[in-house]
């Protein structure tokens, strides 16, 4: 290993010259901070907001409605404790080999071939 001999001369710094190169890092953590305490994740969500999803009957089919509207024909609300929230969650995996049938059943569905 080389090792430089010390310097006993001071070295001038513009003021604020410091602070510029630890912005980024500084920005980082305050925004995994601000994610985690405002339980956001990091994965993509089913639909955006002022939406939910919906299901299709006899399908796995999905969709997205406004708050505002109900389902359009054909297609259901998810039961309210098996609503998928992002994409690849519980929920979301478990609905690509269910469905809801015509009188309101919750059925599995052939898998794709």
């Amino acid at each position: 290993m080389r090792q430089f001999p010390r310097s006993t001369r001071a070295v001038k710094v513009p003021s604020g010259a410091g602070r510029l190169g630890r912005l980024p890092v500084w920005v980082a953590g305050a925004s995994l901070v601000l994610l985690s305490l405002t339980g956001c994740s990091t994965q993509d969500a089913i639909c955006g907001g002022g939406e939910y999803p919906v299901l299709n009957v006899g399908s796995t089919g999905k969709a997205c409605v406004d708050k505002q509207q109900e389902p359009p024909q054909g297609y259901v609300r998810y039961p309210k404790d098996k609503v998928p929230e992002h994409v690849g969650d519980k929920w979301d995996t478990y609905w690509e080999t269910h469905t809801i049938d015509r009188s309101g059943k919750i059925t599995e569905v052939a898998p794709h071939s």
